[in-house]
């Protein structure tokens, strides 16, 4: 299998997952690159009765980098938050991302990045997500961070749904 058809099929494999989790799918062009994102959202009253709008935003690039990930985890955010509706962050809704990097070339640094921590913004956050095709490795924060823990248990297994094979 060559590279661009592995990356082909996991994106394919991802697509289908969030389908099936019930995320509406759809391919978007960011700035000459093509971007699977999917949403969701779920309400639960062990959330403090909170609605979480989940956003996942996946992405095959040439290579991952720190600097790469870093810039796209902000650039999804930002996309959520704008593309969101209803009632604003923080007023018993909350926003959460999984940006994604698919690559054949990964920094380990980049994967360290973003195995370390959530990444935090007012009543948003966003587990970046490293998919390192040559050693079959999707790198992503698996702990339970201080900020959003009531979510913790949701996005573990959202991501492990989603991105694991």
């Amino acid at each position: 299998m060559t590279e661009a058809t592995a990356v082909r099929t996991y994106l394919q494999f991802v697509e289908h997952r969030l389908a099936a989790d019930g995320c509406a799918t759809r391919l978007e062009q960011w700035h000459g690159t093509s971007v699977l994102v999917g949403r969701r959202a779920d309400f639960r009253l062990k959330w403090a009765a909170t609605k979480l709008h989940l956003f996942t935003a996946v992405a095959a690039v040439p290579e991952v980098t720190v600097p790469a990930i870093e810039s796209f985890t902000w650039q999804v955010l930002d996309y959520a938050r704008a593309n969101k509706g209803g009632l604003p962050v923080g007023l018993q809704t909350g926003l959460a991302a999984f940006p994604v990097l698919v690559s054949e070339r990964v920094d380990p640094a980049a994967t360290a990045w973003a195995q370390e921590q959530q990444r935090n913004r007012f009543a948003c956050f966003a587990r970046p997500v490293v998919v390192d095709m040559s050693k079959g490795h999707v790198g992503f924060y698996r702990d339970t961070p201080t900020l959003g823990r009531v979510y913790a248990s949701h996005m573990l297994d959202k991501g492990t749904r989603y991105f694991q094979k």
